[in-house]
């Protein structure tokens, strides 16, 4: 009688699921995982192989080059004059990072550290930019761009225009909505112990903004630098409104003129052309991935 009344107990789940059940679910995770991996890597593995290969061979639909053909660089490289277009696209991401940085970091404090009127306001209409597609404002940027042009040589002469130089290719992209949210996510993060600590030493949101801030975020802020030089080292469309002549003209200019005027039937070297332009992103993002991982997992992005 005493066993009957013991309560019965529930199996354990070692008796419903064996050690030894095969797991599906992580097989088809990975085999998902490694199928995008491959999509994505596919057009990228095509055009380093279609860079190593002559014409006739890219004609024929072959993957793989039968000789490794090192020489489409360098002719490539000359014939497209690859050199300034990279030396121009050097300087505006120069330019177009520190003066991102340099702008947004301040603004992004603000938002996560400062108190004042409208704040919240403000944070919104910033963000509800975000919403708006690029090509919407491409017009009324064009036409600002063209004003203040004309208003700075009127006041300081030539030297000071904004159309075919610069300004008008850097400094209406050095404040994005994004770039601030990210670092405002971050920098709100931030203990408040940090800052009163700080405060009993007699600093003040400047030194605290220098000192304690910006080293413990060298990852958003990599992060925010990486995306300022992929946006200016891509851009295309908008330069080629603002800028007239060789003086400041992108790499993508360089390389969409030499794809359609200079080497039209020149398959290969074009593919050559497209492998010289992206490897410097390439080589940056080698060295800066550990960074941008963090910096994107550590801004409040992450879900």
């Amino acid at each position: 009688m005493a066993d009957l009344a013991r309560p019965l107990s529930r199996p354990s789940a070692d008796t419903l699921t064996p050690r030894n059940l095969f797991p599906w679910t992580k097989v088809l995770s990975y085999a998902a995982l490694i199928f995008a991996a491959g999509l994505s890597l596919a057009p990228f593995l095509w055009v380093l192989s279609a860079s190593l290969m002559s014409t006739s061979e890219i004609a024929a639909g072959r993957v793989l080059p039968g000789n490794l053909l090192f020489e489409n660089y360098p002719r490539a490289w000359e014939l497209s004059n690859m050199g300034l277009y990279m030396w121009n696209s050097v300087r505006m991401v120069a330019i177009a990072v520190v003066g991102e940085l340099l702008f947004c970091v301040p603004a992004a404090y603000a938002f996560a550290r400062m108190n004042f009127w409208g704040k919240q306001t403000l944070f919104t209409i910033m963000l509800s930019t975000m919403m708006i597609p690029a090509i919407a404002t491409l017009i009324p940027n064009f036409l600002t761009v063209v004003w203040i042009s004309r208003l700075s040589e009127s006041l300081c002469g030539e030297g000071c225009k904004w159309l075919d130089n610069w300004p008008a290719l850097t400094i209406p992209f050095m404040a994005t909505p994004f770039s601030i949210f990210l670092l405002r996510q971050f920098f709100a993060q931030i203990p408040q112990e940090l800052f009163e600590a700080a405060r009993i030493d007699g600093a003040g949101h400047g030194r605290f903004l220098w000192s304690v801030v910006l080293p413990l975020s060298r990852a958003p802020v990599m992060t925010v630098a990486l995306f300022a030089f992929i946006g200016t080292w891509n851009s295309l469309m908008w330069p080629l409104l603002v800028v007239q002549t060789d003086t400041w003209r992108p790499i993508a200019f360089g390389l969409l003129k030499f794809v359609n005027n200079d080497a039209p039937n020149e398959l290969h070297l074009q593919m050559a052309a497209v492998v010289i332009m992206i490897a410097p992103m390439m080589v940056l993002y080698f060295f800066t991935q550990k960074q941008f991982t963090e910096g994107i997992a550590s801004s409040g992005l992450k879900g």
